[in-house]
């Protein structure tokens, strides 16, 4: 591992049974970012919520809605006196640094090189998602790779952000979109002239079969996870309309005025 950075860490968590996990990533965790926010439903347990205060590097907030988790997540932590904030969905960033660990380091010295770093996932992490996310995804980024123009997944629920650009996505982006943003923030800052990149990692592979898990899955759990996530007709209509919600972020986000 590399030695701390001035980079904090954003999460917002949905307690899925991975304290433990996160209890074992912590050493690593606390040796790359200069602070951890972890942004927690507000009927969170508190015996959780005291847990993870007893950590030296970690704020927890609750938020006010759990829609505004990610807009907390990412206010928070640009408050924290850190040059750069990585935002990260808690439960990939866990299934990341059990299954390529070897990846972190190197996507937080390449997030300090710009203002946006897309952080999306790899061919082998994509195929890992049940078709109906695929399915779905693939219109999304096809979308906003051409907005954008370069190519991007907008899906790995990970980011990096310069502190420029988290103080003015404050500015322009109200909070209670959670799953918005994926499309919405990187419109924004490309249309602000900041400097937005992507890069692809293995470790953002599925993470939903690792919920209530003590571990991160395998391939085949995973396979078997998707194969049931697809048989029910009830999820697609899910993620068609969370499709439709990140695309009309975006491109709500791509002509309303800005705030510079």
């Amino acid at each position: 591992m590399t030695s701390r950075n001035n980079v904090a860490l954003a999460c917002a968590w949905k307690v899925r049974g991975e304290l433990v996990r996160f209890q074992q990533a912590y050493p690593q965790l606390a040796q790359l970012y200069s602070r951890i926010v972890v942004v927690m439903p507000p009927d969170s347990d508190p015996e959780i919520v005291q847990t993870l205060q007893e950590f030296p590097l970690v704020a927890v907030v609750l938020a006010h809605n759990w829609a505004w988790g990610r807009h907390t997540a990412i206010q928070q932590a640009g408050t924290t006196g850190a040059d750069y904030v990585h935002y990260v969905d808690f439960e990939r960033m866990l299934r990341w640094f059990e299954t390529a660990a070897h990846e972190v380091p190197l996507i937080v010295t390449q997030l300090q090189q710009t203002d946006c770093l897309i952080i999306g996932r790899t061919r082998q992490a994509f195929d890992t998602h049940a078709q109906a996310l695929q399915q779905t995804e693939t219109i999304i980024n096809t979308i906003f790779s051409h907005l954008l123009g370069q190519s991007v997944d907008l899906g790995g629920g990970s980011r990096g952000f310069s502190l420029r650009a988290v103080q003015f996505l404050m500015r322009n982006s109200p909070p209670g979109n959670a799953i918005g943003t994926d499309a919405e923030w990187p419109m924004l800052l490309h249309r602000a002239g900041f400097n937005v990149q992507f890069i692809a990692a293995d470790g953002l592979a599925w993470e939903v079969p690792d919920h209530y898990k003590s571990y991160a899955v395998d391939g085949a759990a995973q396979r078997a996870a998707a194969y049931a996530y697809d048989a029910d007709a009830s999820r697609w209509a899910l993620r068609v309309q969370t499709a439709l919600e990140i695309v009309e972020a975006g491109l709500d986000a791509a002509t309303r005025p800005l705030n510079n």
